[in-house]
């Protein structure tokens, strides 16, 4: 790359796009675009707020000097796709229609790929995504249910899986491909992951409701129980019931907040109920690094954390001491997601390897 060529990296959320623009793997930009609720309210469907946030992302640029004819490459956040597995794509029409028609579920992560193009269109360069979390690398014996009609899948938080572990690497003084590893990404959403030489072989499905209860997620729930809650709820709608366990279950559920500030300030008034609620949350995680360390059949070179770490360092706390004797641990503070979206790009601009191809499922 020459110098002043710059990549810019875009992560929409579901009120703010958040951009980023590197030269190599120096952030020289950071900007977060927060958008008006009672704007994107007006939009029907998230694919029809594009042209607004494009706007929005012309319109920063522009305000902050940021001189695009030295874009040299755009990269958008992954969204809901058909199973991939990882590394970095070139965004295409199949991978467009794929996320403008919602063929895999409706998620604000789906405009990364579709803003991304459009800018790299304006300019005449190319779009791209990392490591989307559709990432699938899983063993085929991990996706068994006990029910044949039932498969496991794979959602997670790959991309910051995958930079976790290339941190990981460079602190051990290794590749990322020798490496046998176990990842966890604590925010909203929990995942925890293998990693075996390069590959994430097994993950738990935050999404569909896998691995440990978070901040509004209920997690694994025994089915029996479960069962008997819908019978007892049966006039509830579906989409009720999900959002109640993916919206008002965990933490929030037991505590009634979900505000880091005011659990961290119960515990330090050492409120009872509050330390057992953290303290189980903290046994569930650990559980599930335990069975992951059984996926490596026990031969495991590091234990990774990342994410929230800052907001989430009490549970993180109460963690370490259950699963320290299986490997080291390393903290890697911050989601990172601009970084490890940016170094995705690189590695196929600075390679002669060519960036991954999307292709339609019908048409393999």
């Amino acid at each position: 790359m020459n110098q002043r060529a710059r990549i810019l990296v875009i992560y929409p959320d579901l009120y703010f796009t958040t951009i980023g623009v590197f030269e190599e793997n120096h952030l020289l930009y950071q900007q977060k675009i927060t958008h008006n609720e009672d704007e994107l309210y007006h939009f029907d469907q998230l694919i029809d707020q594009v042209p607004y946030r494009k706007q929005a992302i012309f319109e920063q640029l522009d305000l902050d000097g940021m001189n695009t004819s030295h874009f040299i490459s755009v990269c958008g956040r992954g969204g809901l796709l058909r199973p991939i597995s990882g590394g970095t794509y070139r965004v295409n029409d199949a991978m467009l229609y794929d996320l403008k028609t919602n063929a895999y579920g409706e998620h604000v992560s789906n405009l990364g790929a579709i803003l991304a193009h459009e800018i790299a269109d304006n300019l005449n360069i190319q779009a791209y995504i990392v490591d989307p979390p559709v990432v699938d690398e899983m063993h085929n014996i991990a996706k068994y249910t006990g029910i044949p009609e039932i498969k496991r899948t794979s959602i997670f938080h790959s991309l910051n899986h995958r930079h976790a572990g290339r941190i990981a690497a460079k602190q051990l003084g290794v590749t990322y491909r020798t490496l046998k590893l176990i990842s966890v990404h604590i925010a909203r959403g929990i995942t925890i992951a293998s990693h075996y030489q390069g590959r994430i072989i097994d993950v738990t499905n935050g999404v569909d409701g896998e691995g440990p209860f978070t901040v509004d997620r209920s997690g694994s729930i025994p089915l029996k129980g479960f069962l008997t809650y819908l019978s007892d709820h049966y006039a509830l709608n579906e989409g009720f019931l999900w959002n109640h366990v993916q919206h008002a279950g965990g933490i929030k559920a037991y505590l009634h907040t979900e505000d880091p500030l005011i659990i961290r300030s119960r515990l330090l008034q050492e409120d009872q109920q509050t330390k057992e609620v953290i303290e189980a949350q903290a046994y569930q995680i650990a559980k599930e690094i335990g069975a992951m360390s059984a996926v490596l059949c026990g031969e495991v070179d590091g234990i990774v954390f990342t994410g929230k770490i800052d907001e989430n360092d009490f549970v993180i706390d109460a963690i370490i001491p259950r699963i320290n004797w299986i490997a080291d641990v390393m903290v890697f503070s911050g989601k990172n997601d601009l970084e490890a979206m940016n170094e995705g790009v690189l590695e196929v601009l600075n390679s002669p390897g060519e960036a991954k191809i999307y292709v339609a499922e019908e048409a393999e």
